[in-house]
């Protein structure tokens, strides 16, 4: 059985661990995304309910963060990273982390989530695109891979250029 709950101090190495070996054969990676893990949780950005591991017996299989960005006036989430261990992709863990993180930014009062990766993975949970809400990336990147989720029924329109937590480097 696969639990989800939010990340502690305790679980920091194995999800170092989880997050290199993760990316390690990712199509796009920069090869750093667990040391900017290891900074956003030092950062103001950083949501400690917003940083979750799948767990399943006593080992950790799987991890999510969102942080906080800034769209114009509007604070909101960016999805970043997402990983699974390698033997455990394909089985259903990212959608548990990404439903589950959707569930607690709701709580929290976020109304939306940026995203950039593969629009057939991400469309499966609500992320479309997000140059047509007027957000753009800080970079250039194809339109077809930034997306966003209305994570609420609100009325917060949000439109400009994202910004970024600076430890993301853009």
């Amino acid at each position: 059985m696969i639990k989800i709950r939010q990340e502690n101090k305790n679980d920091y190495q194995e999800v170092y661990n989880l997050i290199k070996t993760a990316f390690k054969t990712a199509k796009h990676s920069d090869g750093n995304e667990q040391d900017l893990v290891v900074n956003l949780r030092k950062s103001n950005n950083f949501i400690p309910e917003l940083s979750l591991v799948a767990k399943k017996d006593d080992e950790i299989i799987g991890y999510i963060l969102f942080t906080k960005i800034k769209i114009g006036e509007h604070e909101e989430l960016a999805l970043a990273p997402l990983g699974v261990l390698p033997k455990y992709q394909k089985q259903g863990v990212g959608s548990m982390l990404i439903k589950e993180g959707h569930r607690i930014a709701k709580n929290l009062k976020y109304h939306y989530s940026v995203v950039l990766g593969d629009p057939k993975y991400y469309s499966k949970f609500g992320y479309s695109l997000a140059s047509k809400y007027g957000v753009k990336p800080p970079f250039d990147v194809p339109d077809e891979n930034f997306m966003i989720a209305k994570l609420n029924d609100t009325e917060v329109e949000i439109k400009g250029i994202v910004e970024y937590a600076k430890e993301f480097g853009v």
